[in-house]
């Protein structure tokens, strides 16, 4: 199953950080290829949130569940239904004291062997993309509210 991961650094608070990553409702308005995401559910510790967005042209459609564990700054999510087999990961905070390293890791799969092939190397691409550009957009978001 393809892994992307991706670990950028945020000249922000790591509470700050964690805090605007768990708004993932926030998105659509950093994320170009992200057109929405609903919250459809809150309860203790996760929400189920349902998303669409945009992959290299294509229209993906998926409600993952997100487990925040704010002490440790980590929000793990699954797709519980959607328009892959498999797509989850984690996003990580950490801190160095001074500036926050962002980590976004998640692994997929299309669930079409025949098309693994040729699709896999062109949505790990795009997921490291989208990923970085994820990062960039909630270091902007921060920088415009603390500025």
């Amino acid at each position: 199953m393809p892994v992307v991961e991706v670990t950028e650094w945020i000249d922000s608070d790591p509470d700050q950080v964690y805090a605007k990553i768990s708004r993932m409702e926030d998105f659509p308005a950093i994320m170009a290829n992200v057109q929405s995401v609903t919250i459809k559910e809150t309860g203790e510790g996760y929400t189920l949130s349902e998303w669409v967005a945009k992959l290299q042209g294509a229209r993906f459609r998926w409600v993952e569940r997100d487990e925040f564990f704010p002490e440790h700054r980590r929000i793990t999510f699954r797709q519980t239904e959607g328009d892959l087999k498999v797509f989850q990961g984690e996003w990580r905070v950490v801190s160095d004291g001074q500036r926050s390293q962002v980590t976004f890791v998640t692994e997929f799969e299309f669930g079409m062997p025949m098309l693994s092939n040729l699709l896999n190397p062109v949505a790990r691409y795009a997921l490291r993309q989208n990923a970085r550009s994820m990062v960039q957009g909630i270091q902007q978001a921060l920088a415009a509210h603390s500025g």
